[in-house]
């Protein structure tokens, strides 16, 4: 009987589409592979705020260091496995540009967003996020102990002093690591910029491969000085940490977390209103949490003990230069350096 009653039912539905063109079909959600080097912490939130706006796109997040995201990415240029990347800093997306790897796609209200956060390109191939820049995390109690006096400039860092005091982050892992070495060839030319850090390496205790990791590391006391990127050392000394936030002299390095879709993906739509979403001014307060400086001009708020001056220390950041010679770069620094690596979990 019930067998029967299900074959009618059956047949009028088919009736019923034949007569009317209606068709019934299941509303089925997206899922979306999303590459990000963003904290690991903030993941969740950023799904979730999404959701709230699109509950039928799923997001599977694809996480690790920038250079590890970059390289994976690289790697799978000819069998793509991610559709958007939300959270990768523009150096290594411009590369990606230049590989033909990312999809042109102008979001929804882009116009409203900080020129600088945008490609040039018309339609721009990525958009950017949020900016994170250098600084360093002096731990004055540490420092004290070991009898340092702080430092004031890059320059400085290389003083025998400070031997086996420091720590940053390795520049093909992370990349703050990265936006330093890059900066410090901008500023000191390519020789010049060399030799500074083979002065600074004889002061380097070991390279993380995380971007916080040394103003955490400084924060707990594990080590007088990190180079890091000035948010992180915010958090921490709002935490209690005894850390001055030093603004070196000649200038800081900085890099922006943006947000591109990979050409070729098969949830194109789903991936473009994600990136829609990405921009708008209620993502952007939420990147206010994690950085000091968004791309929608007007929603950043104060962040407490964020350095005063270091927006204006920000050095005029030749992306091109970083983005064009990022291999060659990361395989001199890798073959001068590495032997103070941390091992890699």
């Amino acid at each position: 009987m019930t067998k029967t009653l299900s074959m009618k039912f059956a047949a009028a539905l088919a009736i019923s589409t034949a007569i009317t063109g209606w068709v019934v079909t299941p509303t089925q959600a997206a899922d979306l592979t999303v590459y990000t080097a963003v904290e690991a912490e903030d993941l969740a939130r950023y799904a979730e705020e999404f959701n709230k706006d699109h509950p039928d796109i799923n997001i599977n997040w694809v996480r690790d260091s920038t250079g590890i995201v970059t390289a994976k990415l690289l790697a799978e240029k000819d069998n793509p496995q991610a559709d958007v990347v939300w959270g990768l800093a523009a150096t290594s997306l411009l590369l990606m540009k230049s590989e033909g790897m990312l999809e042109p796609y102008a979001p929804n209200g882009v116009d409203k967003l900080d020129p600088k956060f945008v490609d040039k390109s018309s339609p721009p191939t990525w958009t950017g996020m949020d900016a994170w820049v250098a600084s360093v995390c002096y731990n004055t109690v540490e420092a004290g102990k070991a009898g340092l006096t702080p430092p004031t400039s890059w320059q400085d860092l290389t003083k025998p002093e400070y031997a086996g005091h420091l720590i940053m982050p390795n520049p093909n892992s992370s990349g703050t690591g990265f936006l330093d070495v890059s900066s410090w060839l901008q500023m000191f030319g390519e020789d010049g910029g060399w030799t500074y850090m083979d002065a600074l390496h004889a002061n380097i205790a070991r390279y993380t491969h995380s971007g916080s990791k040394p103003c955490k590391l400084a924060a707990a006391g594990e080590i007088p000085i990190g180079i890091s990127f000035a948010f992180r050392g915010a958090k921490s000394k709002a935490a209690g940490a005894p850390l001055e936030i030093i603004v070196p002299s000649e200038g800081v390095g900085w890099d922006m977390e943006a947000t591109a879709i990979i050409a070729g993906t098969g949830e194109l739509d789903a991936a473009k209103t994600l990136v829609d979403w990405t921009i708008t001014k209620k993502a952007n307060a939420m990147y206010n949490t994690g950085y000091a400086v968004v791309a929608y001009p007007g929603v950043a708020k104060p962040v407490e003990h964020f350095p005063e001056g270091l927006l204006d220390a920000m050095i005029d950041n030749d992306f091109e230069f970083a983005a064009n010679n990022r291999a060659a770069i990361l395989k001199e620094w890798q073959s001068r350096y590495d032997s103070k690596s941390e091992p890699k979990s």
